[in-house]
């Protein structure tokens, strides 16, 4: 069974499996919560048997391990929520912002960061954007009114998709946000409106076969029919895939199209690259072992078909610098006097959240004469939702609490009726057998996967958010505004 999708090389790994980057500005964690990580993954070195996936712990933030060595907060959360939930850690949020802020300082390069929204609704997260100087990229009114109740300025807001109705259009006009134009219709809609607007064209890459943005002679007519009090402030484009070359090249091509609008009389001063930043969920060695050894064999039913590479050799901020840095873009930038604007989703919530389920019930099946649990938890795999992709979400959840057992190959299954929805279809090394009462926290979630499938099926309520931040030397939560 092979994998399939953007790869990250694999690179040796030479300090623990719970390596910080150098970029972690928060307080270490208590050692005591990676000294019990580090002998889970010696026990299942040793232990593990062929029909159980090998140990893939995610990188955990520092405020998160020190809500997982908490011996009591993290049960008292589940008490008093009465089911699944999700944690939040803004803190996060702040520090990845900042790097990002920091590549463009660092470059000398005029850089605006926008939060692609879509990839989590929590209004704490929409409040640190605006607290450190960053906009959002918002694709629906209700999207444009929850970035602006967290203090987000009109003007700061990025307004973006397709077919956009005639209601955002017309809001996203009156609070002066920037509208990335995708079809024509869009450009007579506004032009109707005689509102003075800030467009960039969202240009369609050479051979791209996306159904967005406009081609070679849809961009030409634009260009000519916009008109005052429309301001062309510049183009975007974006890209699948991880690729930073491919981001910069195409970056670079966009030049020409803001000289050619400027002889036209237009500022045309900002190009949009989009998102696609690369998060790092996993160390390199335990990335590459699961790819080296994938088997069927470590699945309870139906193994998934690609995954996303949860190893990224050079993530978030770091793939902005290596945009940068190819054939000098930043030089270039400078030289013509053009504002790079960025969309990360994901890779501003890195480390940002995790989801926590309570195990209500335990059994234990045999395949080939070897046992393995089944869990079922108290929510959905709709809350957990990289697997409705044909994958799974890999990074191990930590079993809470911490105590001494034997290896279990757990599955994690869901408390509908449905045989697929399983959070974890393969076989995790858990470090004991789980028990009724248990709580399983899965990293690292923030980045859609806590909300973006979510469905009340079968009328089980959504999970709500919770805020977590570190106060006067200890720690302290709070229900995030959209679980109010």
């Amino acid at each position: 069974m092979g994998l399939t999708g953007a790869q990250g090389e694999a690179e040796a790994d030479s300090g623990h499996r719970t390596e910080r980057r150098s970029d972690e500005r928060l307080p270490p964690g208590p050692p005591h919560i990676e000294d019990c990580v580090d002998r889970a993954l010696d026990a299942a070195a040793v232990q593990r048997p062929s029909h159980c996936a090998p140990p893939m712990p995610a990188v955990i933030d520092a405020v998160e391990q020190r809500l997982l060595a908490e011996p009591l907060l993290l049960g008292d959360i589940a008490e008093a929520v009465g089911g699944p939930f999700h944690v939040l850690f803004p803190e996060r949020v702040s520090v990845n912002i900042r790097a990002f802020q920091t590549s463009f300082t660092q470059a000398g390069v005029d850089g605006f960061v926008y939060f692609g929204k879509k990839a989590n609704k929590a209004a704490c997260v929409a409040r640190a954007c605006a607290d450190n100087g960053a906009g959002i990229d918002v694709a629906s009114t209700g999207e444009l009114i929850a970035a602006m109740a967290q203090g987000v300025r009109g003007e700061d807001l990025m307004v973006t998709g397709p077919a956009k109705s005639d209601e955002l259009l017309w809001l996203a006009a009156r609070h002066r946000a920037l509208i990335a134009i995708d079809a024509l219709d869009e450009l007579d809609r506004l032009i109707a409106l005689e509102l003075p607007v800030r467009v960039l064209f969202r240009v369609l890459p050479e051979g791209s076969t996306s159904r967005f943005g406009l081609d070679r002679m849809e961009l030409e007519q634009a260009i000519q029919t916009v008109r005052a009090p429309i301001t062309l402030s510049g183009f975007s484009f974006h890209l699948s895939g991880y690729d930073p070359v491919a981001r910069s090249e195409q970056a670079a091509a966009l030049l020409g199209h803001c000289r050619r609008a400027r002889a036209n009389g237009h500022p045309a001063d900002t190009i949009s690259i989009g998102g696609g930043f690369g998060v790092d969920y996993l160390d390199a060695a335990s990335w590459a072992e699961f790819q080296a050894s994938l088997s069927d064999d470590w699945f309870h039913t139906n193994p998934p078909g690609d995954y996303y590479p949860y190893h990224f050799p050079v993530p978030g901020a770091a793939m902005l610098d290596a945009i940068l840095a190819h054939h000098d873009l930043a030089a270039l930038l400078r030289d013509n006097g053009i504002r790079l604007a960025v969309e990360p989703g994901r890779a501003l919530l890195d480390r940002a959240g995790s989801s926590v389920f309570r195990v209500q019930g335990v059994k234990t099946r045999t395949t080939q004469g070897n046992p393995y649990d089944i869990l079922t938890v108290d929510g959905t795999s709709l809350s957990l939702s990289e697997q409705w992709f044909d994958s799974e979400y890999l990074p191990d959840p930590v079993l809470w609490p911490h105590t001494p057992g034997r290896l279990t190959p757990t599955c994690v299954g869901a408390t509908t009726c449905l045989e697929s929805d399983l959070l974890s279809r393969r076989r995790i090394p858990l470090p004991r057998r789980a028990r009724t009462g248990d709580l399983l926290v899965y990293p690292n979630t923030a980045g859609y996967q806590m909300d973006s499938n979510e469905s009340g099926f079968h009328d089980l309520p959504l999970p709500p958010k919770v805020v977590l931040g570190s106060a006067h030397d200890r720690l302290r939560w709070t229900l995030d505004a959209t679980a109010r």
